[in-house]
Parts: structure tokens; C-alpha cells; sequence
């Protein structure tokens, strides 16, 4: 494994116009490890806490994989400033902290819940990315969309969170749905014509 003090400040080489990828968890080795899961196909950014994650950040990165829970700032506060300064950045919480209802109102884009693998990691990457070329609204869709299943997949036999709560989710799911439909179908019909070209 490469080490701290070489990943945590040095970008691996994903070339020139690879997407940036920013990894931030305070367990030094997590963080290390996706990079090296990442390394080649993208600019990976390490950043061992939520502090030095902001430092880190800025219009060149393209996704943020943030830890939760973190000792100096965590990670919902480091997303509530990424937001509040209008990073346009794709976030996927990275976290041993357990979807609840306290993520109804979060602005992140995905949620992961650790241990994960190497395909989960990469897979998310490139989902945010895609997502990076559609519109606000497209955005949303796919945030609220991650939020329902998230807690659904998470307490499949009971409700996840308050009814109100969860359906709230819903209505907005919908409502996004009515206004993006037709970029919906756009974005359908490229995933099935990947899904050929990759068969």
C-alpha cells in the first residue's frame, strides 16, 4: 500500500482530463484504500478529516467521497459547506453510520454504508459523474431517488422513518419525476444503448 504521506497530498495519475475524485475519512488506510481502488481511471485527492477536505476542495473536483463520522468536523457538517458554497460536486456519503431519518434532509447524491468493496466504490463514481451532465432537476431526481432507497434497503420490514417523513420523500420523487420525464426517458435510453455496447 502506498503511504500516508504520499497519497494524502499527491494525486495518482489518471491523466490529464481525468474527472477528480476527493476521498475523505479519518482512517487513514480507508482513504488510502480508495484511491488506490481508483487510481489509474481518475485524479484521486486524499484528505484524512473534514477540515483538511475543505482545504482540499475546489472547482476541479468532481466527486466527493465523505466519511461521516470524523473527530475534527464531520461529515455532514463538511457537506452542509460544500453546499452552502455551491460547489457544483456530486457527494456519496461513505459511512459506518446507519441511514435514518436524519438523512431526509441532507443534500448528498448517494449513501454508502461500510464495509464496502472495491465494485461499490468505483460504481458510484461513475454513476455521479454520468449524473454531472444532466440538469439540476435530473440531479434531484436521482438524490431523492438514492435517499427512498437507501432506507428501504436498509429496513426492508418496517418503516424506515416517520410515515411523514418517508412520504415526503415520495411526493418529491414525484414531483421531480412530472418536470424531468422527458429527461428521464433521454437518460434511459442511453443506459440501455451502454448496457448493449458493454453486452
Amino acid at each position: 500500500m502506498t503511504s500516508h504521506a504520499s497519497v494524502g497530498t499527491a494525486l495518482t495519475d489518471g491523466g490529464a482530463d481525468a474527472p477528480t475524485v476527493l476521498a475523505v475519512d479519518d482512517d487513514e488506510d480507508l482513504a488510502d484504500t480508495y484511491a488506490i481502488w481508483l487510481d489509474g481511471a481518475y485524479d484521486v485527492e486524499v484528505a484524512y478529516g473534514g477540515r483538511s477536505a475543505l482545504e482540499k476542495l475546489d472547482r476541479d473536483v468532481d466527486v466527493v467521497l465523505l466519511d461521516r463520522r470524523m473527530p475534527d468536523l464531520s461529515g455532514g457538517d463538511v457537506l452542509d459547506r460544500i453546499r452552502e458554497a455551491d460547489y457544483d460536486v456530486r457527494v456519496s456519503m461513505l459511512t459506518a453510520v446507519e441511514p435514518d431519518e436524519d438523512i431526509v434532509d441532507m443534500g448528498f447524491d448517494e449513501y454508502l454504508v461500510k464495509p464496502v468493496r472495491r465494485a461499490d466504490v468505483v460504481d458510484v463514481v461513475e454513476r455521479l459523474l454520468a449524473r454531472n451532465e444532466y440538469d439540476d432537476d435530473v440531479k434531484e431526481y436521482f438524490a431523492v431517488s438514492s435517499k427512498i432507497a437507501t432506507l428501504e434497503a436498509e429496513y426492508p420490514d418496517e418503516a424506515p422513518v416517520d410515515d411523514a417523513a418517508l412520504a415526503e420523500l415520495r411526493e418529491r420523487k414525484e414531483r421531480l419525476e412530472r418536470r424531468v420525464d422527458s429527461s428521464l426517458r433521454a437518460v434511459e435510453s442511453f443506459e440501455d444503448a451502454f448496457r448493449e455496447v458493454e453486452g
